[in-house]
């Protein structure tokens, strides 16, 4: 018998692949809508944005309870990172939580890629007032991480899940910033 081949990830069956293209829409409305607001910076422009996290954590909740976390294996990585964009921009911690912890599940099946976790896992510390690990959120403020577990070690962490240095991280937000006309 000739062995048959798995299909590509978000080239599944029709439910992944529809799957998958919502992710991908909504991820690409949030950066519709933040270079929008960047152009015109007003009130209503951060209220869309605002209904927009909103409507989008709703709708990732309801996918989360009908199918699990959309790891990388199932909907492919383009779509598993905008349910991670997604999921960042969420206003309810506590489903973020939950995802941390599903996420960190699937990396450590292989199902998703560790640096989804290495985001979400710095995101959620930062949230609790708690060190993050991979230096990942800056204070926009100052331009520099959120405090860091084992500042010393940051790197080597970094490294492990495929960030570059630390350094290297910060440099390059702050020259987009610089491009970018500030935050």
């Amino acid at each position: 018998m000739e062995p048959t081949s798995e299909p590509a990830p978000g080239t599944g069956p029709p439910r992944e692949r529809v799957l998958a293209a919502e992710l991908i829409r909504r991820a690409e409305d949030v950066r519709r809508l933040a270079r929008e607001a960047r152009s015109a910076p007003t009130a209503g422009a951060r209220d869309r944005i605002a209904a927009c996290h909103a409507g989008n954590g709703d709708a990732l909740r309801a996918i989360v309870a009908r199918h699990g976390w959309p790891t990388a294996e199932a909907v492919g990585e383009p779509a598993s990172t905008a349910a991670l964009t997604l999921l960042l921009h969420s206003p309810d911690l506590g489903f973020q939580l939950t995802c941390r912890d599903l996420i960190a599940e699937a990396v450590a099946d292989g199902r998703c890629p560790a640096v989804h976790h290495a985001y979400i896992a710095d995101h959620c510390a930062v949230a609790l007032n708690q060190p993050q690990f991979y230096g990942t959120r800056i204070n926009p403020g100052t331009l520099f991480p959120y405090p860091i577990r084992h500042p010393e070690s940051v790197d080597e962490r970094r490294h492990d899940v495929g960030l570059g240095p630390l350094t290297d991280h910060l440099r390059a937000v702050r020259l987009d910033l610089g491009a970018s006309g500030g935050l």
